[in-house]
């Protein structure tokens, strides 16, 4: 059964001595607002971590099989899509195919109703617009990038030939100090992030996303961080998921349905946050993080104050909290 209810989420997640999100253009240097030196992870990283969490949890079979792998060709199963559906793997397929294909990716792919997908790169399978959209995550404080040398107590030099004997025979001519090379690692320090993020149910009418899947990707959110540790991004870890659920208030049970669909109050009431260093002492915000004990550099979510005040809900809306 697909979902009946529109959501909003806040997602809170911290790294330490590590780099969230390198950035391709600034030599992987986290990813920084050059205004107010707040970090930055995009909304790709976090998809990322979710496919690969459902694809490390569900086997990566269908029907939670993932769509966007790691090296693979994307035309590849959109092909198999065409050939399940009795379709042809060409761009000019007509609209009940393409149409055929497109419903079949999302039966088969749990990031395709979940995300969404451009599916006409290659045999025409349309292209379906995800239920579940991110914003960029921002960290709470600035944060401070550092590029550091780091020493490789080995070297990969290609010899001539190429044999064992050829390679002993190089290391052997070599001085001690020829055999070891220098690199760099980017971090930060510390950073707390918040990331917002949206659950349409009107979309995931179109693309079948239903209650199981919405409930594997709040489990997403909550473990993947420690399914997907490597050297570069440190200790990342999940430290909220607040879920806002819109139920509506109207009397009649078909009205309220309508409105659980629509929403009963504008995002933004909901996923606006006081922030350390605000001047304003009450914002009418529900969620609100202040720093522990007046402290101006945090390297710790011990650090910081998370404070929720459910009496500030608007009507309609019921506040989850997931982990």
């Amino acid at each position: 059964m697909t979902i009946l209810n529109r959501y909003e989420f806040l997602f809170l997640f911290d790294v330490e001595n590590g780099n969230p999100n390198g950035d391709p253009d600034g030599g992987n240097a986290p990813r920084i607002d050059p205004e107010d030196m707040h970090g930055l992870v995009s909304d790709v990283a976090m998809k990322r971590r979710v496919r690969n969490y459902v694809q490390t949890a569900m086997g990566n079979e269908s029907p939670n099989a993932i769509f966007v792998e790691h090296a693979t060709n994307l035309n590849r199963p959109i092909a198999l899509a065409h050939e399940q559906t009795g379709g042809i793997s060409a761009k000019d397929a007509g609209k009940d195919k393409v149409k055929a294909a497109r419903d079949w990716m999302c039966r088969n792919f749990y990031d395709v109703r979940t995300f969404g997908a451009v599916m006409s790169t290659g045999a025409n399978a349309g292209q379906v617009r995800g239920p579940v959209q991110f914003s960029f995550a921002r960290s709470v404080d600035p944060i401070l990038p550092l590029d550091l040398s780091i020493t490789r107590m080995a070297v990969a030099e290609n010899v001539k030939k190429g044999s064992v004997a050829d390679y002993e025979k190089w290391e052997a001519e070599q001085p001690e100090d020829k055999l070891r090379t220098m690199g760099r690692k980017n971090l930060i320090p510390y950073g707390l992030y918040v990331a917002k993020g949206f659950v349409s149910a009107n979309l995931a009418q179109q693309t079948g996303f239903s209650e199981d899947d919405l409930d594997l990707f709040w489990d997403s959110l909550c473990n993947m961080y420690d399914h997907d540790r490597s050297s570069s991004k440190g200790m990342m870890s999940c430290r909220g998921l607040y879920v806002f659920k819109h139920v509506g208030t109207d009397s009649n049970p078909e009205q309220r349905q309508r409105q659980a669909m629509l929403g009963c109050t504008p995002a933004h009431q909901l996923l606006d946050i006081k922030l350390p260093g605000s001047q304003f002492s009450n914002t009418g915000t529900i969620l609100e993080i202040n720093r522990r004990n007046g402290k101006s550099a945090s390297r710790t979510f011990m650090d910081y104050e998370v404070t929720v005040f459910e009496d500030r809900l608007p009507a309609g809306v019921e506040l989850i909290q997931k982990c």
